[in-house]
């Protein structure tokens, strides 16, 4: 008899979890991807999909190694938020379960996780959803897992899969490439082989701001990890962790996998946590004061020949659960006076519907946050003319959301004297110049482009503002870098860079 076609099954769940935001509804998730079934095939099948990259790349892998029968379960993502509330993550998870159970046998099982999830009742749903997959397929159905770089990884995560792959850039460039790894992993499994990992968290969290991967520590790391690479060691993944998912957690992650031998896997991940363990005071970071940085906006507004810069609001990045609206920078520079710049984006329903409902070129009295109540996203008021307005919808362009659709919701640009701010209804960093450039806004034009993003801007607008006209300013916000700021209550200690005087060593 012919060989049947493998049967794989296919989910995402990708939530980040900000230990100290709101917790995130089901309308979360509706607003950035939630599909199940057909429409999750239909979706992957269009251009531009708005489910996440990893299954495009796991479906793009699978297909080129053969015949196959993919079960469509649910993907479903929030980017970054609070905490899921527990009864949404409830259902998502018997969803996956009740899909699993149905198709049923199964030759494997692909998840696309974020892993840096929390519940509000369950600090561990990723490893959760990952051990309910083991439960129902039984312990020889390959189950295999892409994660964020910024996955908070837990031993049971490790545990109850075959093999975790992480991403390898930040910005995340690569999600695409990590989905494919996953399908040629999921193929030399059906083919016999059975992967070792190993397993090493560290007491480090890195600050967010000291995990870009073009430089610095954390490339330097990925570099040196990958020339690990051989006939017995397939994935390297050193996982930085969110650095305020505030949960027990908390902490950069060693995984490595091996083709067989799990003692090589084991002394791997030891010899790369102690290296890593070694350099952690290269992870400390350096920010500008919100006078400095206004007095450099003024200088850039003034004279048009001298670079333009690119302020980055690390503290208040929708992609880590912030909120998307402090008045910090725009608030200064507006008081200043600066020209010539714009703001990217600022996430305010209700003030986008006036702006909609006033209509293009009205004047208003522009209340930003007049219905938030979060203690960072305070009030600010100004007159405003409506430039432009849009319904939000773009197809990225650039970075991580090229070729992807994305939707801001209602959206408004609007002019504070000589600053530009774009106002949206559906809370997303700005990292990409589509959502700017839909308004009619010529980025080459701008003096001083101020974005509420961490890090992922630099792969969206790295060609107009290179990485000496970023500016990272220092203000408040949820997604703070200074971690001795977070009001931390669940890591475990101690824990660098909040014990700084701790020591460690890679346990036996």
């Amino acid at each position: 008899m012919p060989n049947t076609p493998p049967k794989i099954a296919l989910a995402a769940f990708m939530l980040e979890s900000n230990g100290h935001a709101a917790p995130a509804p089901r309308s979360e998730f509706e607003a950035t991807c939630w599909l199940e079934g057909d429409a999750l095939a239909a979706d992957l099948a269009r251009p531009n999909p708005r489910a996440p990259s990893g299954l495009t790349g796991f479906l793009n892998g699978m297909k080129d190694g053969g015949p196959w029968q993919p079960v469509w379960l649910i993907a479903a993502s929030a980017g970054a938020s609070g905490p899921v509330e527990q009864a949404v993550f409830d259902e998502i998870l018997g969803k996956i379960e009740a899909g699993l159970r149905a198709a049923m046998p199964l030759d494997g099982v692909y998840l696309c996780l974020h892993g840096a999830a929390t519940a509000t009742k369950e600090f561990d749903p990723d490893g959760v959803l990952i051990a309910r997959v083991r439960a129902i397929v039984g312990p020889d159905v390959p189950v295999i897992g892409t994660l964020d770089l910024h996955a908070n990884v837990s031993a049971a995560m490790v545990e109850q899969s075959d093999m975790l792959i992480s991403y390898r850039t930040n910005p995340h460039v690569d999600m695409v490439e990590r989905g494919i790894d996953a399908a040629n992993a999921m193929r030399a499994m059906l083919g016999g082989m059975k992967p070792k990992a190993a397993f090493v968290k560290l007491p480090l969290i890195p600050p967010a701001t000291s995990q870009n991967t073009d430089r610095g520590p954390y490339a330097d790391i990925i570099a040196y990890v990958q020339s690990l690479l051989d006939h017995e060691i397939l994935d390297v993944s050193v996982v930085s962790g969110f650095s305020v998912g505030d949960t027990p957690k908390n902490g950069m992650s060693v995984i490595v996998t091996a083709r067989r031998d799990a003692e090589r896997a084991k002394a791997v991940a030891r010899g790369i946590a102690a290296r890593l363990w070694a350099m952690r005071e290269r992870f400390s970071i350096r920010l500008t004061s919100l006078e400095d940085a206004t007095a450099m906006a003024l200088k850039a507004g003034k004279d048009p020949s001298a670079q333009a810069l690119l302020f980055a609001d690390v503290a208040d990045n929708p992609g880590g659960g912030g909120r998307g609206n402090t008045p910090f920078i725009l608030r200064a520079f507006y008081a200043a006076g600066v020209e010539g710049a714009v703001f990217g984006i600022h996430n305010d329903p209700p003030l986008a519907a006036e702006a909609h409902k006033a209509g293009k070129g009205a004047t208003i009295r522009a209340r930003f946050n007049s219905a938030e109540t979060q203690e960072f996203s305070q009030p600010f008021e100004a007159e405003a003319v409506v430039e432009a307005l849009s319904d939000g919808e773009i197809i990225g362009r650039r970075g991580i959301y090229k070729g992807r659709s994305v939707s801001l919701g209602p959206t408004a640009l609007l002019r504070l004297g000589g600053i530009r701010v774009i106002v949206v209804s559906l809370r997303k960093q700005c990292a990409e110049p589509a959502m700017l450039e839909h308004l009619g806004i010529d980025l080459r034009s701008v003096r001083s482009l101020v974005v509420k993003s961490r890090g992922h801007f630099r792969a969206g607008f790295d060609d107009i503002f290179p990485r000496e006209a970023i500016v990272e300013v220092d203000v408040a916000g949820l997604t703070a870098v200074v971690l001795t700021r977070v009001p931390y209550r669940n890591v475990p200690r101690p824990i660098w860079p909040l014990d700084p005087g701790m020591t460690w060593s890679v346990p036996a």
